[in-house]
């Protein structure tokens, strides 16, 4: 144990000593911040420009025309009856004075398709969304008022329902409901994804940093001489066990950066007020999800048991598949002999991701349950699935079989790494690998 110790220390300090690791750890929560603070800035703050656009309404009484309402988006200006498309192209075709010419057909309440906008600018989806829906909701209107109803419109606004998302609660098995939890499942999946997408990142990255290094000082042959003071599992054990304290110490510091902006920073920016206001609009909103979302990110408690159980599952999906970047480094010379290998060992994280974007349909379904034990896949999709509040014993069985396979992996591993670490020259097959792990 003293010499895997050694060679951890070098392993850690080697890495944590990069300023690489130091810009990373510090720029990467702000990077995640912005990223999911960038596309409704830009949609505040970057926002299209009010379109004028031309009517030329040709049925009767110009009925469609004059119900369309102008608003941010769009700014409508009803021509006079009479106007020809020819003169409204003529006199309308400077794009800074008018964005298109809507024109309406005389039959178009009994046919909806005669409808053209002619634009003098690049298209624009809202634009036209805009529009078809006004249109949709006035044709309508008009239709149903052919059955001479009293009050019709009265009787339409009272209809117009919207279900603005469920109040979803977490059952907690007692008749008093004030000991209830309130969920979000798009915050959950939101969570679930980012821990998941996050894990994977931790996997592919420092796992490949693991393959490389092997190879590395395979090629220097500094592996040749570090095998005379110890033996190549305490070698190979060294080296996983020191790049995985370096992913666990990151893990860490984006936990606390994390947890002390949701606990401390927001509210000494926003102070009481500020966040009491933002509570009040949500609850005004009359949003479950705004409301279920903004309780999760702003509880320090349940941040907290998220990075745990994402340690947790970091260090034990780290050494099963370091062991076996480990193995397969000790087995060539070079990177571009990995590259079969190292496919094969990507696929059930590819497998891993496609699941964790079904989670959110069904965070219990067969398949999913079945992929968050199997250790090759349990990492990512467990991490998917925590947010939605699965059951405790799920998670310690999970863990429980991830670190035994990780264990197992480890042994198997060993045994190639013993014979793969001396081997040059040589580009192995699998046949090969099979024939390392038999070798007494």
């Amino acid at each position: 144990m003293n010499k895997i110790g050694l060679i951890v220390e070098r392993e850690f300090t080697e890495r944590v000593r990069k300023k690489s690791f130091i810009i990373t750890t510090l720029l990467t929560p702000l990077f995640m911040i912005a990223m999911m603070v960038a596309p409704g800035f830009m949609m505040m703050k970057g926002g299209s420009s009010t379109k004028n656009v031309m009517v030329i309404d040709n049925t009767t009484d110009q009925f469609v025309g004059k119900q369309l309402t102008s608003g941010k988006t769009v700014e409508f200006k009803l021509l006079g009856e009479g106007t020809t498309v020819g003169q409204a192209r003529t006199q309308y075709s400077n794009a800074d004075i008018a964005y298109g010419i809507l024109v309406i057909g005389s039959d178009v309440l009994d046919n909806p398709q005669n409808i053209q906008f002619i634009l003098n600018d690049a298209s624009s989806m809202s634009v036209e969304e805009n529009i078809q829906n006004q249109i949709q909701g006035i044709l309508r209107t008009e239709r149903l008022s052919r059955y001479d109803i009293e009050n019709i419109d009265q009787i339409l606004a009272d209809a117009n329902i919207r279900v603005n998302g469920l109040q979803t609660l977490k059952n907690n098995g007692q008749e008093d409901e004030s000991g209830m939890e309130e969920t979000s499942t798009v915050a959950s999946w939101a969570m679930g994804l980012i821990l998941g997408m996050l894990l994977y990142f931790i996997l592919i990255v420092y796992g490949q940093q693991v393959l490389q290094s092997v190879i590395d000082e395979k090629q220097t042959r500094v592996l040749d001489v570090m095998v005379t003071s110890c033996t190549p599992f305490e070698l190979m054990m060294g080296k996983i066990l020191g790049i995985a304290l370096v992913a666990a110490l990151q893990i860490v510091i984006w936990a606390v950066l994390v947890i002390g902006a949701s606990a401390f920073v927001m509210p000494m920016i926003m102070g009481n007020s500020g966040m009491d206001a933002m509570t009040a609009t949500a609850s005004a909103a009359s949003d479950p999800e705004v409301v279920g979302i903004m309780s999760k990110l702003t509880n320090v408690g349940y941040l907290a048991g998220l990075f745990l159980e994402l340690l947790l599952y970091i260090v034990g999906g780290f050494l099963f598949y370091a062991s076996m970047y480990a193995a397969i480094g000790s087995a060539v010379d070079t990177p571009q002999d990995a590259a079969q290998f190292n496919g094969i060992i990507m696929m059930p994280v590819i497998v891993a991701i496609i699941v964790m974007m079904n989670v959110m349909n069904d965070p219990n379904s067969d398949m999913v349950f079945w992929c968050s034990m199997i250790p090759f896949t349990s990492p990512i999709v467990m991490m998917a699935r925590i947010p939605f509040g699965i059951p405790t014993w799920q998670v310690i069985v999970s863990l429980v079989v991830l670190y035994i396979s990780f264990l197992l992996m480890t042994w198997l591993a060993g045994r190639i790494f013993r014979v793969g670490v001396f081997m040059h020259g040589k580009k192995p097959t699998w046949k090969d690998l099979g024939a390392w792990i038999k070798m007494k």
